[in-house]
């Protein structure tokens, strides 16, 4: 016996499991398998339902709600007045110009920041911003080099069948 609390596995025997006795758990796997998949897991929790004299469809949606609920939500139910419920994210469209004056300071900001990304994404998709207009000038610029390259290609294409 080794001495300690726990065992050391170095120096000892190696313990390999017969190929036979695998066969024999995978056979056995299946033949489980097999079994759950004819009668179905389920079968021992209707037996336990009728036994308590619930049919399996009739769920009340009280328990389905206390399932839901877990720790002291389920026995307390405590509204704290402090808590202010908000919505997080609020989108700038469905806000009304006569609620901006009830919104925090946050989220004024918010949804003037919104806004105003929004009003930018307009004026950039119709190219007047300057990011804009640099990428469509850079866009030409590729464009321009794209034609002489087919251009310089066909031309090439025209020497090669000449000489032939």
């Amino acid at each position: 016996m080794p001495r300690g609390k726990y065992v050391n596995h170095k120096g000892r025997n190696r313990h390999f499991t017969n190929p036979e006795e695998l066969e024999a758990e995978r056979k056995n796997e299946e033949q489980k398998k097999k079994w759950r998949d004819t009668h179905g897991e389920s079968s021992e929790e209707e037996e336990e339902d009728e036994e308590a004299g619930s049919p399996k469809g009739s769920d009340d949606s009280e328990d389905s709600e206390e399932e839901d609920e877990k720790g002291a939500k389920s026995v307390i139910e405590v509204q704290n007045p402090n808590r202010v419920s908000t919505k997080a994210f609020m989108k700038a469209a469905d806000v009304d110009e006569n609620q901006t004056a009830q919104l925090s300071r946050k989220e004024r900001e918010q949804v003037e920041k919104q806004k105003a990304h929004a009003a930018y994404a307009k004026r950039h998709a119709e190219g007047k911003t300057a990011q804009a207009k640099a990428d469509l000038a850079r866009l030409a610029i590729i464009k321009q080099h794209r034609a002489e390259a087919a251009a310089r290609r066909e031309a090439e294409k025209k020497a090669k069948e000449t000489k032939k």
